[in-house]
C-alpha cells in the first residue's frame, strides 16, 4: 500500500521539478524514502518532535510559512484528526496540492473544505487540488 501511495505522488508529478513537504512524519519514513530517490523532488519533512536531523521542527498549528514557500504538494500520513484542519489551512494558504492518508476507518476532519477520496491501487487517501 505504501508503495502505491508513493507511486501516486510520483505519477502526479512526472518529471517536473517539484517541492514536496511531508507534515508530521514521526518515525514512519517509507514514503519519504521512495520520494527522496528522485532527482526532481526537493523533499522537506516536518514534525513537532523531530527524531533525526533530517526532520525540521515545526508546529502545524502555528506553522512557519517560510518553510513551505514554493511547496507544490503537501502530504501527511495518519495525522491526528485535530491536526487535519491545520494541514488543510496551510495547503490552502500556500496554494498547494494536498494529500492526507488518515488512519484506516477514520473520517477526515476537513470542516467545510471538500476533499476527494482517491483509491489508487491498494492505497486510499484524500486529495485537495
Amino acid at each position: 500500500m505504501w508503495q502505491d501511495f508513493a507511486d501516486y505522488i510520483l505519477n502526479e508529478i512526472g518529471s517536473k521539478e517539484v517541492k514536496i513537504a511531508e507534515i508530521g512524519i514521526g518515525k514512519f519514513n517509507k514514503v519519504s524514502e521512495e520520494l527522496s530517490k528522485m532527482d526532481n523532488i526537493t523533499l522537506i519533512k516536518t514534525d513537532i518532535n523531530p527524531n533525526d536531523d533530517n526532520i525540521i521542527k515545526d508546529d502545524i498549528t502555528n506553522p512557519d510559512i517560510r518553510l513551505y514557500e514554493d511547496v507544490d504538494i503537501i502530504y501527511s500520513i495518519r495525522p491526528p484528526s485535530e491536526l487535519q484542519p491545520h494541514i488543510i489551512n496551510l495547503a490552502l494558504k500556500i496554494n498547494s496540492q494536498l494529500i492526507i492518508k488518515p488512519l484506516t476507518n477514520e473520517d477526515l476532519n476537513s470542516g467545510r473544505t471538500k476533499m476527494k477520496l482517491k483509491n489508487y491501487k491498494k492505497a486510499s487517501f484524500y486529495v485537495l487540488r
